[in-house]
């Protein structure tokens, strides 16, 4: 049995084979360090383990994520669009054009990420019935409660893609689109602050974020001053107050953290 004739077969089909089973390659190391018999004996169970792992769990993980980051497109692309249904709501002209724009760039997120689920032998979630107002009943009435909602769904959305990179490293294509996405959410962020005539960035826990208490999940840990590996950055030189240190880094946001701000609206 020829072990890397094997990998270089598979490599015809998945080009990122060695990226998958690179660090792996100590159960490869491990084979030399017991009898020639007993390796080649152990080889077909040692090759369904690490395969097991670089493509059934790894895939696993990544179609998890994808659905987790549609569910997410899928309620920005449905409160753009009822906002946009909604008489009277938008002011025409520069307002209304930014969140149509905003509104078509969530759209393209929800194919994107149908199509990139299928293409892996996944299964794209179902849109869920959102309740925009559950918590907020003049959402569609009041343009400041509206505006209000699309920051924090926008920061929510950047916070969010943030903590799931790590689980999308087994796959560099897939890595790479969450990050076109995750900078994409990022400037809509940005755009609805300055609409709101906020700064661009998030400062602390939502204390200058201008949002009400039930908008405050989304900023949780925002604070936080620690980077790293330096357990407080405003203790680097002058001028590093609390407020530069927190708004210059972005906290990432975990996969419960997110799906407890989603049910504010299911």
């Amino acid at each position: 049995m020829n072990i890397f004739k094997i990998i270089e077969d598979i490599e015809k089909v998945d080009p990122e084979v060695y990226n998958r089973l690179d660090s792996r390659r100590n159960a490869f190391k491990g084979l030399g360090t017991i009898g020639k018999k007993a390796a080649m004996a152990a080889v077909p169970f040692a090759l369904a383990s690490v395969f097991q792992k670089a493509y059934g769990q790894g895939n696993n993980t990544v179609l998890e994520v994808l659905n987790f980051a549609l569910k997410l497109e899928y309620l920005e692309r449905n409160f753009y669009t009822q906002a946009l249904a909604s008489s009277g709501l938008i002011p025409e002209g520069a307002a209304r054009g930014a969140i149509q724009k905003i509104q078509m760039h969530e759209a393209a997120h929800v194919e994107i990420l149908k199509t990139t689920i299928q293409s892996l032998n996944g299964t794209p979630i179902s849109e869920p019935t959102f309740n925009f107002g559950k918590n907020f009943p003049d959402w569609n009435t009041n343009y400041q409660t509206f505006l209000t909602l699309a920051q924090a769904f926008e920061d929510t959305g950047v916070r969010a893609y943030k903590g799931q990179a790590a689980n999308l490293i087994s796959n560099d294509a897939v890595l790479t689109a969450a990050l076109q996405i995750h900078s994409v959410e990022a400037r809509h962020a940005a755009h609805i602050r300055r609409m709101r005539n906020n700064q661009g960035w998030i400062v602390g826990a939502g204390a200058n974020s201008n949002v009400p208490a039930g908008a405050q999940p989304v900023y949780a840990g925002e604070e936080n001053v620690a980077q790293g590996g330096i357990n407080d950055i405003t203790k680097l030189g002058a001028g590093y107050s609390a407020e530069i240190a927190s708004g210059a880094f972005d906290e990432p946001l975990t996969k419960e953290q997110v799906a407890a701000i989603v049910s504010l609206f299911e």
